[in-house]
């Protein structure tokens, strides 16, 4: 059994990379969720980190099970973004001590998985965006691809009057050949997210991501009841509930959880789980190019009911400067529309120590930081 006796995390603004190490030396790295992560690496020392000292580092969804009941008092999004730091490099850790990926830690294998190209911009012309995303599937062979109509959050004002109504036909015109998917982010109301999914089918797209507000499931649902083609969502919830209402009410055709917004691999295994029992497939959200695609990757190659393709963000550097020398290599380089998982112990990927020589560097060791973990199961007797 190995122990976890240190926790440190290497955080910025934009980032909080978490490295556990265990007594026999041995160690894995992880991330907490991006943005506002150096508040997220706050949390993670003050309410995470106490109860995996001293714990067993090998039932990784027992421990995050602990500590939510622990802390019950504090549930939320910060909470299950500063778990998922934990759960990941756990995962690595595992994987690195066994000599597996974590793809085959969870039942798959390493190899190829086929990506679409998500664009994360509306501050784009109709006509810009068409080129980019051609030039891109002539470049890299994607098969699929992804735009964003309407407004974030817009309550049906669209980004500029009419470019809902102007991309649809673009994209569909420039890209016959491809999977077209698009995301409102929750825009619009259900009234007129029926009449925009019918206008999406019209022009044959087959994917429609959150259509209404994200929290409002029976909007959702009666948006999914209206259409032919598959309405998607869920990428902003972490509470189980939460997610078996949304099964339940059938909202969605497919769910879309993101592993770091959910507390980790465990967790999102559990959506991906009762997915499966409801006959839903399971497309996780990834959108940016930190550790969450990566862990997706590893994800799609072990789910049984794994979705078509991996998200993979087309922004770089010039839209997100933060994501700038994240890792050692490039973990996605895409050839024929598809990245690889490798066959690498955990992982399969190095954390850039320039990068980490940038961040605000924090440790939690077993013995400097009282272990709440050992304080509960290891009492001394009366």
């Amino acid at each position: 059994m190995l122990k976890i006796t240190k926790l440190e995390t290497f955080a910025d603004e934009f980032t909080c990379f978490v490295k556990v190490s265990c007594e026999d030396g041995s160690f894995g790295w992880g991330q907490c969720s991006t943005y506002n992560a150096d508040i997220t690496a706050q949390i993670f020392h003050r309410q995470i980190a106490p109860w995996a000292l001293g714990a067993p580092a090998e039932d990784i969804a027992a421990l995050l099970d602990l500590i939510e009941r622990r802390e019950h008092k504090y549930p939320g999004s910060y909470r299950a973004r500063a778990m998922a730091g934990l759960d990941t490099a756990l995962w690595d850790l595992r994987g690195r001590h066994e000599g597996k990926s974590v793809a085959q830690l969870l039942g798959g294998s390493v190899g190829p998985v086929r990506a679409y190209a998500s664009s994360m911009k509306r501050d784009i012309t109709p006509a810009a965006e068409a080129e980019r995303l051609r030039r891109l599937c002539g470049d890299h062979g994607f098969t699929a691809v992804k735009f964003r109509i309407g407004a974030e959050c817009g309550q049906d004002i669209d980004e500029w009057p009419g470019r809902t109504e102007e991309i649809i036909p673009t994209i569909a015109r420039a890209l016959p050949d491809v999977d077209k998917l698009t995301d409102a982010n929750s825009g619009f109301s259900a009234a007129r997210a029926i009449q925009i999914g019918q206008l999406l089918q019209d022009h044959g797209i087959t994917h429609f991501e959150e259509p209404t507000p994200y929290w409002d499931l029976d909007a959702t649902a009666q948006v999914t009841a209206a259409l032919t083609l598959d309405v998607a969502g869920g990428e902003q919830d972490w509470h189980l509930p939460t997610w078996q209402r949304m099964i339940d009410l059938r909202a969605v055709d497919i769910v879309q959880p993101d592993v770091m917004y959910m507390g980790g691999i465990a967790r999102t295994l559990q959506v991906a789980q009762m997915a499966e029992a409801a006959g839903l497939p399971c497309t996780p959200h990834a959108a940016n190019l930190s550790l969450v695609t990566l862990c997706t990757m590893h994800l799609l190659r072990a789910l049984p009911n794994a979705g078509k393709y991996l998200e993979l963000s087309i922004e770089g550097d010039d839209y997100y400067p933060w994501q700038r020398d994240l890792f050692l290599g490039d973990p996605f380089r895409v050839q024929d529309g598809q990245v690889q998982v490798p066959d690498l112990p955990g992982w399969g990927v190095e954390i850039n120590p320039a990068h980490l020589d940038r961040t605000r560097h924090h440790a939690s060791t077993l013995g400097d930081t009282p272990s709440a973990y050992a304080a509960l199961y290891h009492k001394p007797k009366a």
